[in-house]
């Protein structure tokens, strides 16, 4: 049974502004952590792996280029930023039009993706500076800080797609509430009832 606390809050066009406004940030989060869950992903199954089975000095010079390309990628960047402020911007415009479940789900979306920017900043990227501080992998004799990378890198990127993949989860659950919400508050407001 609805009560006034579940009810969607503000009818006519102004409510109906702000459930399109939550309903394209919810869609837009899913899209962006999507992508970042794809990346992670790809990493996981096929880049390391892949890399796993060359030579040191390959491994090196590989992820050198990997990481120059990606932190130099206007794209990946405003990607990467955009997921956390969209999902929070959802769960945020969701609880205050009145729909907590939604809300609920979308914050849980948007700190389990904050987890992996926690991640990112305090362990691969330093990781990966330290791995750029090798410098000319063909004129480099050892790689010491490899086995660190090797382990702890693939390690916490893991642990980015389960939180990614967590985080597109809850935001497609979501999606699924805030549909509903929205489509039985129209039904309401079709009937004569509150809006």
């Amino acid at each position: 049974m609805e009560t006034e606390r579940s009810r969607p809050r503000g009818g006519g066009l102004g409510g109906r502004a702000r459930a399109g406004a939550a309903g394209f940030l919810l869609g837009l989060a899913t899209v962006l952590v999507g992508l970042m869950a794809g990346l992670f992903f790809a990493f996981d199954v096929s880049v390391m792996p892949g890399l796993a089975a060359s030579d040191d000095r390959t491994y090196v010079t590989a992820m050198q280029h990997f990481n120059a390309a990606i932190d130099g990628n206007g794209l990946f960047g405003t990607v990467f930023l955009l997921a956390l402020l969209a999902a929070a911007a959802s769960a945020l415009v969701e609880f205050r039009g009145g729909r907590r479940p939604v809300a609920l789900w979308a914050g849980a979306a948007a700190a389990a993706y904050l987890v992996v920017l926690v991640i990112t900043f305090t362990v691969n990227i330093p990781l990966n500076n330290e791995l750029a501080a090798v410098g000319d992998a063909a004129k480099a004799t050892a790689f010491p800080v490899l086995d660190k990378f090797k382990g702890t890198w693939v390690t916490t990127n893991i642990i980015r797609t389960l939180l990614c993949t967590a985080a597109l989860t809850a935001l497609a659950r979501a999606l699924l509430l805030h549909g509903r919400a929205t489509a039985d508050r129209g039904r309401r407001t079709g009937a004569g009832g509150p809006g």
